[in-house]
């Protein structure tokens, strides 16, 4: 197969266009808009191969996704392009919006024209998969209660509301027009190359330099934790062997507080960079508690059976075994995170399109 996959230069979608060329025989096509999330390096190991090629396109653009369909010619679209962080959707919901819901409905009509254009079996075969969050779902009532596929939306934030609107856009265009759709639904995730901003990395980069480490309210707040190669081989599962139309809700079967996290990221840290900043004597001290987010959603967890008993997929890594790679990770990284930090991995884009 030939894979468009969109947003492949930011996190999760770097995790899915690496397990590709280096687990498959697929060809992947990156289209990227490369904004402030949108890092190239996190692609070095599989940059070169000749079943890879990237082009700087924003979705939006209709006449520029036009052209990456007609030139490059896939077999499936893998939808992972998105503004998704909470905080700033918060600040500044505008670009949401344009990205998340104007963008999906710019790629699902030029998917659509491509699709029609199609000799038969090609058409048969085509799939897009729209790849979206557990947070379309909102906040779960009861400590037993789970998202499944048939949980009512109820996003809570600006981004979350962009999400489950281009959720349904994508099953609309299915249901209105035909076209072969698969949408999955993810807990938060967490891994190599994400993005210093969210949580995980930013307490394990903070730490390191002896800087707070913010924890919202109380922390008690409940995640599911997915790790990032555990989704991207969900991901392939469901583009390669979903059934058309249908949602499959893909989630770590981790579900563990903030604070927790935090705490367990503090103890790793004691464990493998045990040579402090000056003046610290434990990780755990920077801990600080601010002020909640507006509208935080207490708990988030997934009934993740239906993609197990359909596709056979499981996670491999538990939350432990994941969590230490990841912190191992970032610690024998630092030169990706210090470019991330400082912006300079967006100043050298010179030869890719800008």
């Amino acid at each position: 197969m030939k894979l468009l996959v969109t947003g492949g230069a930011g996190f999760i979608g770097s995790a899915v266009i690496r397990h590709i060329i280096n687990n498959t025989e697929d060809q992947v096509v990156n289209l990227d808009k490369l904004t402030y999330a949108g890092n190239l390096e996190s692609l070095a190991e599989v940059s070169g191969s000749n079943r890879y090629a990237f082009e700087k396109v924003d979705i939006c653009d209709r006449a520029a996704v036009d052209r990456v369909l007609r030139e490059h010619q896939p077999d499936a679209i893998m939808h992972l392009a998105a503004e998704s962080h909470v905080d700033r959707s918060i600040d500044g919901p505008a670009d949401f919006v344009e990205t998340n819901i104007v963008g999906t409905y710019t790629l699902l009509e030029a998917a659509r024209q491509y699709w029609q254009s199609l000799e038969a079996e090609c058409r048969k075969n085509f799939r897009f998969h729209h790849i979206s969050t557990d947070e379309v779902y909102g906040d779960l009532e009861g400590p037993e209660n789970l998202f499944t596929e048939k949980t009512p939306y109820a996003p809570s934030s600006p981004y979350s509301a962009s999400k489950a609107s281009s959720d349904h856009l994508v099953r609309a265009w299915h249901r209105t027009y035909g076209l072969p759709v698969l949408v999955t639904n993810c807990s938060n995730n967490y891994g190599p190359y994400h993005f210093p901003e969210k949580l995980i990395p930013l307490v394990i980069l903070n730490a390191l330099e002896g800087k707070p480490l913010p924890v919202y309210g109380k922390g008690d707040q409940i995640r599911d934790w997915l790790y990032v190669e555990d989704h991207a081989r969900a991901l392939y599962e469901v583009v390669k062997k979903g059934a058309i139309g249908e949602t499959y809700n893909i989630g770590g079967h981790n579900e563990k507080k903030n604070i927790d996290v935090v705490q367990a990221i503090c103890d790793l840290l004691e464990e493998y960079a045990p040579e402090k900043p000056p003046g610290l004597a434990l990780y755990l001290d920077l801990i600080t508690f601010v002020t909640d987010r507006p509208g935080h959603d207490h708990r988030y967890a997934i009934d993740a059976s239906k993609i197990q008993k359909e596709l056979g997929w499981i996670p491999k890594e538990t939350f432990e075994t994941g969590l230490r790679k990841t912190v191992q990770w970032y610690l024998n990284n630092q030169e990706w995170c210090r470019r991330v930090q400082d912006g300079s991995y967006q100043r050298e884009r010179i030869g890719v399109g800008e």
